[in-house]
């Protein structure tokens, strides 16, 4: 296990700058996860901690040591990717004790024996190991890489972008297991993903990076209840929040169609009248009247009478898409009552939960 930590990283590549001034602090024993878009700078910072690219500016420290001078080697981490590098004319076996066999300090063929049999038992893939990796399917192969890392024993587990090749099912399943397979280890994980679902569901922190930089660091919780920015409240949540710029207008947020809404107690303090704004909710907050529970008090709970749209339905919910202010706003509910396009329905707008962000900056106000 390890303490990472990350010191005002900035990585130039010629004339591209890929990250900037970034700082990342991984507790011994977290599963973290790195979320951002294609490009966003995720490898790169990935590569910095394996020891595979040197930073322009800044320190990464591993358990308190600057190990800018080390080798990847010698930082003693496992790089998983999403494209397996297994030796395909290799069993499994032989795929597994690979690592373990290096020409300088090779290990007793006990020891190698050993660790193999653990990480195919963990992975249960015992049943694989006489077999050649060209006859896997994506999964096994997926688990194999892990394994080539799991008999390793590092102090860190850097895997980037393990799961995107797989199809959903099996990529539903392997994050399950991997986030299994680390509390097992109680090892030092950094996840790099752009998959916001993933990121959701198996960090115990998640950081947000956008061109280069990280926005927000939290529990995942906190990132979708409390977003920093409109970038983490648009990117973070499956629909997205409903975000529209609006004007602060006495006591009101006006919106460009003229429509309005109460403005939220708890923001008056921090806007004035003619503020421009962006405001914030999510799907979950806005519901046909009698389909929802609000958690505020029932003032807060706004009821505008809206067309509809789209239906989509889901299985275990119903997406919902309903004109406000010339925009189409969704909805997410478990067992709607039955509705169609062009249908006129009383939603209520769940205000103890709206979002304010400024629409210069597009920073968080919210409390």
């Amino acid at each position: 296990m390890a303490h990472i930590e990350l010191k005002n990283i900035t990585k130039k590549f010629g004339g591209h700058t890929a990250l900037t001034g970034l700082n990342l602090n991984i507790a011994d024993g977290e599963f973290f996860v790195l979320l951002g878009e294609t490009g966003a700078g995720k490898t790169t910072t990935l590569r910095m901690i394996a020891g595979l690219e040197k930073p322009t500016e800044g320190q990464v420290f591993i358990d308190g040591v600057d190990v800018a001078g080390w080798s990847a080697a010698e930082r003693d981490v496992a790089l998983v990717l999403q494209q397996y590098s297994l030796y395909p004319r290799y069993t499994v076996r032989q795929n597994l004790e690979f690592p373990l066999r290096p020409k300088i300090r090779r290990l007793p063929d006990a020891e190698i024996k050993d660790r193999v049999a653990r990480a195919a038992r963990t992975l249960r893939i015992e049943h694989l190991l006489d077999r050649k990796t060209d006859r896997l399917s994506g999964g096994e192969m997926q688990r194999v890489s892990i394994g080539r890392a799991i008999v390793r024993k590092p102090r860190v587990f850097l895997m980037d972008e393990p799961l995107s090749a797989l199809d959903a099912k099996l990529r539903e399943a392997l994050r399950t297991e991997l986030k299994n397979l680390q509390m097992q280890l109680g090892a030092t994980f950094l996840f790099v993903t752009h998959d916001q679902i993933e990121a959701m569901s198996m960090g115990d922190k998640v950081g947000v990076l956008n061109h280069g930089r990280i926005v927000q660091t939290g529990t995942p919780q906190e990132i979708y209840n409390n977003p920093r920015d409109t970038y983490v409240a648009s990117f973070v949540g499956s629909p997205p929040m409903n975000l529209q710029e609006a004007t602060v207008d006495d006591g009101k947020i006006v919106f460009s169609g003229g429509q309005s809404l109460p403005l939220p107690g708890r923001f008056k303090a921090k806007v004035n009248a003619g503020d421009k704004v962006v405001f914030g909710l999510r799907p979950d907050d806005l519901y046909p009247v009698g389909h929802g529970l609000h958690s505020g008090d029932a003032a807060d709970v706004h009821e505008i009478e809206l067309p509809v749209t789209v239906i989509e339905p889901l299985g275990n919910e119903t997406l919902v898409f309903a004109e406000f202010d010339r925009r189409d706003w969704v909805s997410r509910m478990l067992n709607p009552r039955p509705l169609r396009a062009g249908d006129r329905v009383a939603m209520s707008f769940d205000l103890s939960q709206a979002h304010l962000f400024s629409a210069e900056t597009g920073k968080s106000l919210r409390a």
